[in-house]
């Protein structure tokens, strides 16, 4: 599982570098995960915009993420392609996640 982290004013921006994160991803995705964000900011935005697919233990991976942040983190979303917006939107994990169109508001923003 290929994640890059980069921070930015103060936000953990965690891009997934790989077109699916589906069961034989998800256990290497939270361990990444976990590694990546253990000493960064409270605000961790999860860029999804290469993602094409995801199934329900990559969908189930990114909740645990969520879970392991507890409110010591805040964990949101951005540039989910549509079929991955579809699986959030059918699970109604679009009402538990902040959801940004693009990680672009993030990236572009002075290095903090």
């Amino acid at each position: 599982m290929k994640l890059d982290s980069q921070i930015r004013s103060n936000v953990n921006i965690v891009t997934v570098n790989e077109t699916r994160i589906d069961a034989a991803a998800a256990i290497q995705f939270k361990d990444e995960m976990r590694s990546l964000t253990e000493d960064s900011p409270s605000h961790v935005v999860l860029d999804l915009s290469q993602v094409a697919f995801v199934d329900s233990s990559g969908l189930g991976a990114i909740v645990a993420v969520k879970k392991h942040f507890g409110t010591s983190k805040q964990l949101d979303l951005a540039g989910l392609t549509a079929d991955v917006a579809k699986v959030f939107q059918l699970t109604r994990m679009d009402k538990i996640f902040t959801i940004h169109d693009s990680a672009a508001p993030f990236t572009s923003q002075a290095a903090g």
